[in-house]
């Protein structure tokens, strides 16, 4: 898999091209074909290798990062089960591991797993890594294991992984050093769900977040939430030689334009959710660059389906033939995205269906649905917010559009503070901003699934759903790839969710900041920089 980045932008001096491998169905599929234990799932890298640093010039330790995130909130939180924002998924990957991690192919590599098998993709065996302990001293164990992972499926913890969790049955020890995970039905994507965010492991019967007591490269100093986050390197990490830098501050600055200031007055090293036009300034400052990394990440106009207009199919038809994919492309991200088609999975994804036709702007059509919806000469509320990226400029140019074909849509501008939690699925017509997934089952169970908590338009839609289980159990690659092409063209044509791009991640940094590449799981390398970049003398 190839993730391409526009050419218009320019990369920083540390970026670098993912190294070539395996895909992820073909690792897998080498693993539950043999119905045995391979670490790493036969990918030629060495242990600690997963997100390796650029080569050259050579890792300095010491120094003291300073990272601002686009997110700060008083709900921020360390508890893994409940990170919801980018700011908190970099404090995750300071101070916590998983089961696995994510290389820049999306493959899962061994983390505090030193290897993963299955035989039938149901029950899977993970083997602990040995030598490992928490930042409190305590050694890892199975029982950390089984509390972290079942604890998702507790009500009371509010886990926003719940949906995910839901395919899990059962977890228990397998001796000292191992454990088992039975699934209620196969998912051979498991591994990859393992090393992503909310999965990581904390010590056995944890309840306090305050501070983070993980196994991660970084211990927590000190945690505000919605103000700051302190971490002090780990002297005890157990991979050899991990972290750099001895300290990293991070912060939350909500608005762009004071966040990219903050870079280029010297008082941020680092900074994620980049504008495209400020990343041309950036380049235009002597000591300062950028990176581009492109991912499955969207924002997408949530057109309600249980109430409201968007209950009628021929209106939610006319507002995606309305929406005018290429301009949005070029004029808003000024080319730092991908076209998209009214489906979540983006065209750098393995199982991205190129087949499916793409959904032009047409004018005429919409017109034709809006007339057929009884929605001619209509008014309606659209609300948007600059913290769902770009939704304020679609908005807008949505509008004229709209305008052109009678429809009237007023463009509602919220604040950021108090967006997530007071308008997203709360209006007939909103905006979402959904952060890229390691998997499809991902994406399609937390957000399309009927029942998930998650499922912003409201659409249910049964074959969909035994899709989905049948995606996940299916071990054949073409046919598991059918599966998820007629999944997309289900929500393609029936959901009320309209996906115009595919936006690309951009993140600012001083020349001083080495070994930052490119994780298409969002900026900031996937949020994982923090045991990877290293600073200049």
């Amino acid at each position: 898999m190839s993730f391409p980045t526009p050419s218009s932008s320019r990369q920083g001096d540390a970026a670098a091209p993912a190294t070539p491998g395996l895909s992820r169905r073909a690792a897998l599929g080498r693993l539950l074909a043999g119905g045995c234990a391979l670490p790493g799932l036969g990918l030629a890298a060495p242990a600690f290798s997963g997100l390796a640093a650029v080569a050259a010039p050579q890792p300095r330790q010491g120094g003291y990062l300073r990272v601002a995130a686009a997110a700060a909130a008083i709900t921020d939180t360390l508890d893994p089960a409940r990170q919801s924002n980018q700011t908190d998924y970099i404090r995750g990957k300071m101070f916590y591991n998983g089961l696995t991690e994510l290389d820049a192919h999306l493959n899962p590599l061994p983390a505090l797993a030193e290897s993963f098998a299955s035989d039938d993709a149901q029950e899977w065996t993970f083997r602990l890594r040995r030598g490992v302990h928490f930042h409190d001293g305590k050694p890892l164990t199975p029982a950390d294991v089984v509390y972290s992972l079942m604890r998702h499926k507790d009500p009371a913890v509010g886990s926003k992984a719940n949906a995910i969790a839901a395919q899990i049955d059962s977890v228990a020890a397998d001796g000292p050093q191992a454990v088992k995970v039975r699934l209620k039905a196969p998912n051979a994507d498991l591994p990859v769900l393992m090393g992503t965010f909310h999965f990581h492991i904390v010590a056995d019967g944890t309840t306090d977040f305050r501070l983070a007591n993980g196994t991660g490269p970084y211990r927590c100093q000190e945690f505000r939430p919605g103000v700051r986050s302190i971490a002090v390197r780990n002297p005890g990490y157990w991979k050899p030689g991990r972290p750099y830098v001895d300290t990293i501050e991070c912060v939350g600055i909500v608005d762009e334009v004071a966040r990219v200031n903050a870079l280029l007055s010297g008082d941020i090293d680092l900074v994620s959710a980049v504008n495209p036009r400020s990343a041309l300034r950036i380049a235009a400052t002597p000591g300062f660059t950028f990176m581009t990394t492109q991912s499955g990440q969207y924002s997408d106009l949530v057109m309600r389906q249980d109430r409201g207009p968007g209950a009628n199919p021929d209106f939610v038809l006319a507002l995606k033939y309305l929406m005018d994919r290429e301009l949005m492309m070029k004029v808003i991200a000024q080319g730092h995205a991908m076209v998209g088609n009214d489906q979540p999975i983006d065209p750098t994804h393995t199982f991205y269906a190129p087949g499916l036709p793409q959904r032009p702007y047409d004018p005429e059509r919409a017109r034709f649905h809006l007339r057929k919806a009884g929605m001619a000469g209509a008014r309606l509320p659209i609300v948007a917010s600059p913290a769902a990226t770009y939704s304020v400029e679609i908005a807008l140019v949505l509008q004229y559009a709209a305008a052109r074909v009678g429809l009237e849509l007023e463009v509602k501008r919220m604040p950021v503070d108090g967006y997530w939690s007071n308008h997203w699925m709360k209006h007939p017509l909103s905006f979402g901003n959904i952060n890229p997934r390691a998997s499809a089952d991902a994406v399609f169970t937390q957000f399309y699934q009927s029942t998930s908590a998650w499922n912003a338009t409201g659409w249910k839609n049964l074959r969909f759903d035994q899709l989905l289980v049948a995606a996940r159990s299916e071990l054949d690659e073409n046919r598991r790839r059918a599966l998820y092409a007629d999944m997309q063209a289900l929500v393609h044509d029936e959901c009320g969710s309209g996906i115009p791009l595919f936006i690309a991640s951009i993140d600012g940094l001083s020349s001083r900041v080495k070994g930052l590449s490119q994780i298409p799981l969002g900026g900031l390398m996937g949020y994982s920089f923090a045991e990877n970049v290293w600073l200049e003398g």
